[in-house]
């Protein structure tokens, strides 16, 4: 029977050990520690009940249940492992080697039975990325990138490979061309693409990329974040702040998704399954989101080369729970029962302080180790289980008792010249921050203003005002009309700015844009579209700028 708690898998130049969960966090007995720093990988299977790792000599797979050893292959190069789904196949990948004579090397990625212990197949896998196979939930298929084609494989059965794949939603096994896909969405701007499932598997987030930004405005590159549905739905999701895309998560419950973008400080926003932004947690030191195995309470962070500060929010209420500080972390991830958080920092990414601490989501510390200054930490992982194991339980906003101390995080002052050091500080930021909003409908709206509609509304308001206390000035014995307290949606796009040749300029631009929509609405479909009408495409951004800076000027 598996434990209560999860176990804390721990590898580093101390070698590989676990550690009981909380609140007791004492070694395990599970896993007799492994001294010595050859042990180069380590994984749990899905459901936690196997134990894979690698010591530089074999690679072994325990029953974490019975605490057994079922299986040993002598891989001494192994650095890669990963379990199936269900447990049946054990894949391995070691790096390729050409012989001295420049003949082809041998197969490198294994795919062993994990009940029997046999080799079902090898392959050649010279590239680390993408290395290991994808298979369904039940296994009834896995599939491999192979050279720009995705080969198929049925029940396991490795000896037989199917057809290419696109950059299209099939439904296997028709892949009779592009009419038979489910949905597909065409990219103007991708050297490459970058592929997220909901759980359920309804829905999938693409961020297409390019290596360059034409513009100059990124380093980066260029990022745009798309939604493909199953039901043929598709769109671009709409991103109010230029910049990269940093993180893009779906919560569990597969009808939100949560978005980290922008140049610093950087936004991050939930967006519902029409892609429309459900609540805007407004700007900062970000990078990376987190939702919890239960979907109710979302982790902002940011990490790398920002401080280490964390918002813990309650994502059913949109209130904000705690705001803890982990400084120099490099790995984040949630306890399987959505109460405890840890935080490590490992080598290589940094080899000083090493270490991990256990959190409550409240923003206590519960547990925390340092390794000593002459070791390194190399990973730190939990035990998995499957879903269903650890109920939700109700948020909390009160931090629970400890007996570690929370480090206040140091403040470092900001650098100033020495001409103004004796002169008075001022509150000039460099960055004006934006407070979280609900960005869900009100009553008598369909939906939210964008931003750029939002800044006309607002312009258009302020015009119509000093309109008005313009005529009160001319007239004073006329009361003035006091100045509506909303302005409808499309009062935005129908304003009139007194001038024909800029209301003409307006009229045209948006007949252009209505006619892009309509040829990118065709190449949705499939259908080849000419050299000109492409052309006319890749003028959309410009022609938007050209109508926003006309509107503006009204």
């Amino acid at each position: 029977m598996a434990p209560s708690t999860p176990l804390l898998t721990v590898r580093g130049s101390e070698g590989l050990y676990m550690v009981n969960g909380p609140p007791h966090f004492t070694e395990s007995t599970v896993f007799p520690r492994e001294s010595g720093k050859n042990c180069k990988v380590c994984i749990f299977s899905k459901d936690g009940t196997l134990f894979a790792w690698g010591n530089g000599e074999k690679v072994n797979i325990i029953s974490v249940t019975n605490k057994g050893l079922l299986h040993s292959f002598d891989l001494l190069k192994a650095v890669c492992l990963e379990f199936s789904p269900k447990n049946t196949v054990l894949a391995t990948w070691q790096p390729y080697t050409t012989s001295k004579d420049g003949t082809a090397g041998i197969p490198n990625l294994q795919l062993y039975d994990v009940k029997t212990g046999t080799c079902l197949k090898s392959f050649i896998q010279k590239k680390m990325q993408n290395w290991c196979p994808s298979w369904s939930e039940d296994e009834t298929l896995c599939a491999r990138n192979v050279n720009n084609e995705v080969h198929f494989f049925e029940n396991n059965n490795f000896r037989s490979k199917g057809a290419p794949s696109f950059v299209r939603l099939y439904q296997y096994p028709n892949f009779a061309g592009p009419h038979a896909a489910l949905a597909n969405k065409s990219f103007f701007k991708a050297d490459k693409v970058t592929m997220l499932w909901n759980k359920k598997a309804t829905a999938v987030l693409v961020i297409a990329s390019t290596d360059v930004d034409k513009t100059g405005a990124s380093y980066y590159g260029e990022q745009t974040l798309h939604y493909i549905a199953t039901n043929g739905e598709s769109a671009v999701v709409q991103l109010p702040k230029n910049g990269p895309i940093y993180d893009v998560v779906w919560n569990s419950s597969s009808t939100e998704f949560c978005a980290v973008y922008g140049f610093m400080p950087a936004k991050a926003t939930i967006f519902n399954l029409k892609c429309d932004p459900v609540f805007d947690f407004g700007t900062g030191p970000r990078n990376a989101a987190y939702y919890s195995p239960h979907g109710h309470i979302l982790v902002l962070a940011g990490f790398g080369n920002l401080r280490g500060q964390m918002e813990v929010w309650d994502v059913k209420n949109y209130k904000l729970i705690s705001k803890p500080v982990a400084s120099d972390s490099t790995y984040f991830a949630w306890c399987p029962d959505g109460e405890h958080i840890l935080t490590a920092t490992c080598a290589p990414r940094l080899r000083v302080n090493n270490g991990y601490k256990i959190w409550h989501y409240t923003g206590s510390i519960l547990h925390k180790y340092d390794v000593p200054s002459n070791a390194e930490l190399w990973q730190v992982s939990w035990q998995p289980f499957l879903d269903g194991i650890f109920p939700a339980k109700t948020i909390t906003y009160q931090a629970v008792p400890s007996e570690v101390p929370n480090e206040e995080p140091k403040v470092a002052t900001a650098y100033r010249p020495p001409a103004l050091r004796n002169k008075p500080i001022t509150n000039s930021k460099l960055h004006e921050e934006e407070p979280p909003q609900n960005m869900k409908p009100q009553s008598g709206n369909d939906k939210p203003l964008s931003k750029t509609a939002l800044k006309n509304q607002r312009k258009h308001e302020a015009k119509k005002a000093a309109k008005q206390e313009a005529r009160s000035d001319k007239s004073p014995d006329l009361a003035p009309t006091p100045a509506p307290q909303s302005t409808p949606r499309n009062t935005v796009s129908q304003s009139i700015s007194g001038d024909p040749e800029i209301d003409k300029k307006i009229k045209n631009l948006k007949k252009k844009l209505k006619a892009i929509e309509q040829l990118k609405e065709q190449a949705a479909t499939g259908k080849q579209l000419e050299k000109n009408q492409l052309e006319k495409i890749q003028k959309e951004t410009a022609l938007l700028q050209e109508l926003e800076d006309l509107e503006l000027g009204i």
